[in-house]
């Protein structure tokens, strides 16, 4: 009986391609992709903003061309996914460009996340909206990652030298791992709560603004408790402080958070709600040497004041 041989046979390609040709093909290489051809990185979470710095990128683009090529990889059903560049794209086409120049590369879920959330992070101005799902988005790619079976088949969790993967992230970020935390955690926060924080970061005026402490704190009270205080938060026409969030929180382990509890911290006196009268300094200038504490200007400015009302009770006491 003849014996089976366990060959391997070479493919059409090493048949009638040389070794440098099919070197050639593996390599990287920039291509003018059509702009109908690319699509959006699913759920991106960075904004394109149709501002004045886009309206110069554009400007740029028509004259000059796209200087800096976009990353893309391709997609099964034909096409390609934009990884980087989404901004050089939408500005080529405000340009009336058709194409734009792209590296190819093939890529993973999750690399492709990584490299799209690192290529972005570094921008100049970053909504913290935008930092709470990158930044999401990043961490789960890398413990997936972590957590995959080695090439020695072994399962590795957290592989990265002792570190959790908030730790390594932080050390490829603007922001410490505390700071990752709390971005995170502002992916739990209601659309219109997380708006609000936007808001704040962006000092937008007439709208309402939460900073990211009491929003975090905020972010671990349930969907529907939240909605309770976007609701008061427009009925008492302000928003919660960090000491009122923290209440709120208290309230909800012990099971006593409701809407009348949320209204009643809502109506309590911030200090910052406080009515402050201030005057200029210059105005103060001349009557203090140069370098007197502030607490020094306060103290002698009530003395006078009183000094004053009792002068003026005197005179009219006469």
């Amino acid at each position: 009986m003849p014996k089976e041989l366990n060959l391997k046979l070479p493919s059409a390609d090493d048949l009638f391609t040389t070794q440098d040709e099919r070197d050639d093909a593996q390599r990287e290489r920039v291509m003018d992709l059509p702009l109908s051809e690319i699509s959006d990185f699913p759920n991106h979470p960075f904004k394109v903003r149709m501002d004045a710095e886009m309206q110069e990128m554009a400007d740029s683009i028509g004259q000059h061309g796209v200087l800096v090529p976009g990353l893309v990889r391709p997609k099964d059903g034909g096409g390609y996914e934009m990884i980087a560049g989404h901004r050089r794209r939408t500005a080529s086409e405000l340009a009336g460009r058709e194409t734009m120049p792209c590296i190819v590369r093939d890529l993973s879920d999750d690399e492709a996340t990584i490299i799209m959330v690192d290529s972005n992070l570094q921008r100049e101005k970053i909504l913290p909206s935008e930092k709470a799902f990158a930044y999401k988005m990043r961490y789960d790619a890398m413990k997936r990652q972590a957590g995959r079976p080695s090439k020695n088949s072994a399962t590795v969790l957290q592989n990265y030298d002792g570190k959790t993967s908030r730790e390594l992230l932080a050390e490829k970020s603007p922001d410490s791992h505390e700071q990752i935390r709390k971005y995170i955690r502002l992916t739990d926060l209601i659309p219109e709560l997380l708006q609000m924080v936007d808001n704040w970061a962006t000092r937008e005026k007439d709208e309402y603004q939460i900073a990211m402490r009491p929003a975090v704190e905020l972010s671990y009270l349930p969907k529907e408790q939240q909605q309770t205080v976007f609701t008061a938060i427009e009925s008492e026409d302000c928003t919660p402080s960090h000491v009122q969030t923290l209440k709120m929180r208290k309230f909800l382990d012990e099971g006593r958070l409701n809407e009348d509890v949320v209204v009643s911290i809502m109506q309590e006196e911030k200090p910052n709600q406080v009515e402050q009268f201030k005057l200029p300094k210059e105005k103060l200038d001349k009557f203090f040497a140069p370098g007197t504490p502030q607490q020094k200007i306060e103290d002698t400015i009530i003395k006078a004041l009183e000094l004053w009302r009792q002068k003026e009770r005197n005179r009219a006491a006469r």
